[in-house]
């Protein structure tokens, strides 16, 4: 138990009462085998991990998933079509079955791809910058130095072109992006 040294220690970190140390135990001695998500959230948190990695066994990939009372169709993936699935991943080797679903994928990872466009583009914003002109700020300006600020300046420029791309798609879609 990653970081405690009993139940009672990891229930005792769970905010609440929807997980107490009996029910820690019974999971760990296999008398209980259905969770409530919020409790496999809460678990999962106070663990400081994925729930995929309570869920599944991502380290063997090719295994079939072992968990009770799922339906068929999700008790015959792989682990890897699992993981792709919970993690609505378009290009896993998990395949969507209609196009609403592969929609809603390709919006997800849109989604993801926003988000970390928008850490990239603060990350680099950061950097030192003169305060009249907002250009870069050089240290002793020599050619190599020049072509590194030119470059930040393109990805920079380029972050916001896809930035901008991203949320019309996304806006066409429905999402509501305000408080970017």
């Amino acid at each position: 138990m990653r970081g405690f040294k009993s139940t009672k220690d990891l229930a005792a970190a769970i905010p609440g009462d929807s997980v107490t140390g009996s029910i820690l135990q019974n999971i760990e001695a296999g008398r209980k085998n259905d969770l409530a998500v919020a409790q496999l959230l809460n678990i999962a948190a106070a663990l400081k991990l994925s729930p995929l990695f309570i869920l599944a066994p991502l380290g063997s990939p090719h295994e079939h998933l072992d968990l009770p009372n799922i339906s068929p169709a999700v008790a015959g993936m792989s682990v890897a079509e699992f993981d792709a699935w919970v993690s609505g991943l378009t290009d896993g080797s998990y395949r969507a079955l209609s196009a609403d679903e592969l929609s809603e994928r390709t919006q997800l990872e849109a989604f993801r791809e926003l988000l970390a466009a928008r850490r990239e583009l603060r990350r680099l914003e950061l950097r030192p910058r003169t305060d009249e002109t907002q250009e870069w700020q050089v240290a002793p300006a020599g050619a190599d130095d020049q072509a590194i600020l030119d470059d930040a300046q393109y990805r920079i420029d380029d972050l916001h072109r896809r930035i901008s791309q991203l949320e019309i798609y996304l806006g066409s879609a429905g999402w509501g992006l305000g408080g970017k």
